[in-house]
């Protein structure tokens, strides 16, 4: 790595630097946060042990809810505004990052309305203007990339959807990739993480092209986090794709497969990288429902006291649907895609590029045994008009889809969502 450009570090064990990494930045109060179950395991250890060894003076906030919501976010909030806190930690995964960067925003603006940094069009919308406080990610899943992005995601209770807020000013300071914290992840952890990483690389690289995304804002403090696909991020999701081809299986299938883990928790860095400047579009407007609307569902592997559909399961269910649907658009660059994750396509047309890339994620997704369909986890025709109802607000990532649909066209992707296999 450059030591002058780059701000994340992989390397196993590399963890035990975080308390110089604090002393360096002159914090005297931070805030540590995680989540319930992490609090016993190796990764929380490691940054306590850091953090005793150089003397930084932390307080630790172990609450933080698996899946996010509203009033879980605002618990965090008010912890942190007591705090005082000059410097944050947040060691876990997508849950527990976002969720500390929603707690140093808030304390940081404390007159602020919870609604005013939330996305239109449920939220205010508006831009970040205060100074955040440092906040360094210890992610601990090999998934969301949120050690690398603007964006914090919750349940939002009252209008059952998840929303988020997405600002550069929210992005870590730094990331510390450290492979040694996905050796505890169980296997459908590893899994459903993976699949965040494969749909936030093939979004962001079907994603509409930045040059189309409108309109353009009339002062760059306005311009959103996602700016659609562009050349930089095209490299980054490229990337991750090609080592989720490669190593997720045996990273789910061994849990002592210390390559196959390590390069996941990169992949996951690199997605973010990604999707972070791009965007996402479908899979993701279309999960938020999806997670928010759950009945009893309840995933293996997940040990919490709430129904709940993981992200990433939420988010890869309906990606067949849905890359056969966008493909018509830039057919060339699902093509690909396809051909990475191990498709055949020397004889290809490039008028069925959707169903061979569908064909091939249903493939990937038999193989590590994936429920089948939405109707596996719990949902049924007729929940579809409120999957609908869910996804329209999600104008932020839907927007960024290279086809443009229709309540009509959401409405026959979660049909075709049901059943994948």
């Amino acid at each position: 790595r450059c030591p002058s450009h780059s701000h994340t570090y992989s390397q196993e064990g590399v963890t035990k630097e975080i308390g110089m990494d604090l002393q360096n930045l002159g914090a005297r109060r931070v805030c540590l946060m995680t989540d319930r179950n992490l609090s016993q395991l190796p990764p929380v250890k490691a940054v306590l042990n850091s953090l005793a060894k150089y003397g930084v003076n932390f307080q630790m906030y172990d609450n933080v809810r698996v899946e996010p919501t509203d009033h879980s976010f605002l618990d965090a909030i008010a912890f942190a505004k007591r705090g005082e806190f000059d410097a944050y930690v947040a060691v876990g995964g997508g849950s527990v990052m976002d969720t500390c960067k929603a707690a140093n925003l808030y304390a940081s603006s404390p007159t602020s309305d919870f609604l005013d940094f939330v996305n239109a069009p449920i939220g205010k919308g508006k831009p970040v203007t205060v100074p955040l406080k440092p906040l360094i990610a210890v992610p601990t899943t090999a998934g969301t990339g949120s050690e690398t992005t603007g964006v914090a995601i919750f349940d939002f209770k009252e209008l059952k959807v998840k929303t988020g807020i997405a600002s550069r000013a929210i992005k870590p300071i730094l990331g510390i990739i450290d492979p040694l914290h996905t050796l505890s992840m169980p296997a459908r952890i590893v899994a459903n993480t993976g699949f965040d990483v494969l749909c936030h690389a093939l979004e962001s690289y079907t994603a509409l092209p930045y040059k189309m995304r409108s309109p353009c804002p009339s002062n760059p403090i306005n311009r959103p986090a996602y700016q659609g696909s562009n050349p930089i991020s095209d490299v980054w999701a490229l990337h991750a794709l090609r080592i989720v081809a490669k190593y997720l299986k045996r990273a789910i299938r061994n849990p002592e497969d210390r390559e196959a883990r390590a390069n996941m928790h990169l992949a996951s860095a690199f997605a973010g990288i990604g999707f972070g400047n791009a965007g996402v579009h479908l899979c993701h407007g279309m999960s938020y429902p999806i997670s928010g609307l759950v009945k009893t569902y309840k995933a293996k592997d997940y040990n919490v006291d709430h129904s709940l559909v993981p992200h990433g399961l939420s988010v890869v269910l309906t990606s067949p649907a849905v890359f056969a649907f966008t493909a018509q658009i830039n057919p060339e660059r699902h093509l690909e895609a396809a051909e990475i994750l191990g498709a055949d396509i020397r004889t290809a047309r490039i008028k069925d590029a959707g169903l061979i890339l569908a064909d091939t994620l249903r493939k990937f997704l038999f193989d590590l045994d994936v429920d089948d369909g939405l109707a596996a986890i719990g949902y049924s025709k007729a929940d579809i008009p409120a999957l609908v109802k869910g996804t329209l607000p999600q104008e932020r990532v839907t927007k960024l889809s290279p086809r443009p649909q229709t309540e009509e066209d959401l409405s026959a992707l979660f049909e075709a969502s049901m059943k994948l296999y």
